[in-house]
């Protein structure tokens, strides 16, 4: 046989020979995509990285015609920015789901800055005086005239039952003594000089010193020139004689009436 004819195949081992090229090149193929699979799976996370890689290679490529023999992590490009975009994204399509950072906000800026404070509540105010004996009620009035005075009444009258409390109508220091017309009696002076008569009384509590405004003084009896059980009450101005007592009362807050 002539070496033309040895060297020349026949065409049933042409076709082998394709057939055979054919496996290898699907086995090749097959290699190849479970390679491909194996890479995404196993780093996820650098897809991203893959594709920008690839982006600068091609580039690289189409300027230059070579590619570089390997790619550094410093020409690796910082996702940053498109992670933080990525998030905004989705915060914007589902409000429902806030960042961590965003649910935790501080404590102070959720509080109002313009609540009103709570005010301390304001006690009333006491009245500057206070009635001589618990009952309200006058008998004889400031100038009434009668048999019993000499002139006219220079005060007014509260008719108490004997024993009654009498109370310092302010406050002030506390004398006593003893007149015939009078009887017993306890004198308030003021802080600013007047004097309140406490008079025709039983007995002393107080007999000298200061007291404070409401504090049990004497008890109501029927000593000096008195027809019965009762308070004669007094006010004197420093410097001055007896006046209306009722008038001091009401500019005082007070109607004993």
């Amino acid at each position: 046989m002539a070496p033309d004819a040895a060297a020349r195949l026949t065409r049933a081992e042409l076709r082998l020979a394709a057939r055979e090229q054919s496996r290898a090149q699907r086995r090749g193929a097959a290699k190849a995509a479970t390679r491909a699979a194996l890479f995404r799976v196993a780093v996820p996370s650098m897809a991203a990285l893959g594709v920008a890689a690839a982006a600068a290679i091609t580039v690289v490529q189409s300027d230059t015609g070579r590619v570089p023999a390997q790619a550094s992590a410093a020409d690796a490009p910082d996702d940053t920015a498109a992670r933080t975009t990525a998030q905004q994204a989705a915060a914007a399509d589902n409000p429902a789901q806030a960042s961590r950072g965003d649910a935790r906000q501080p404590l102070a800026a959720t509080q109002p800055t313009d609540a009103p404070t709570a005010q301390p509540t304001q006690q009333p105010a006491q009245p500057k005086v206070v009635m001589p004996v618990a009952k309200h009620g006058l008998g004889e009035l400031f100038g009434a005239a009668g048999t019993h005075w000499a002139n006219r009444h220079t005060g007014i009258d509260f008719p108490v039952d004997g024993g009654s409390e009498v109370y310092a109508v302010t406050d002030g220091t506390i004398r006593t003594q003893w007149n015939p017309f009078y009887g017993y009696m306890s004198i308030l002076k003021m802080p600013d000089g007047t004097e309140a008569w406490f008079c025709h009384l039983r007995g002393y509590k107080v007999r000298k010193g200061p007291v404070k405004q409401g504090d049990v003084i004497a008890f109501v009896g029927s000593s000096g020139n008195s027809t019965g059980p009762h308070l004669h009450f007094e006010i004197r101005p420093a410097g001055s004689g007896p006046v209306d007592p009722l008038p001091w009362f009401l500019s005082n807050g007070l109607d004993p009436r």
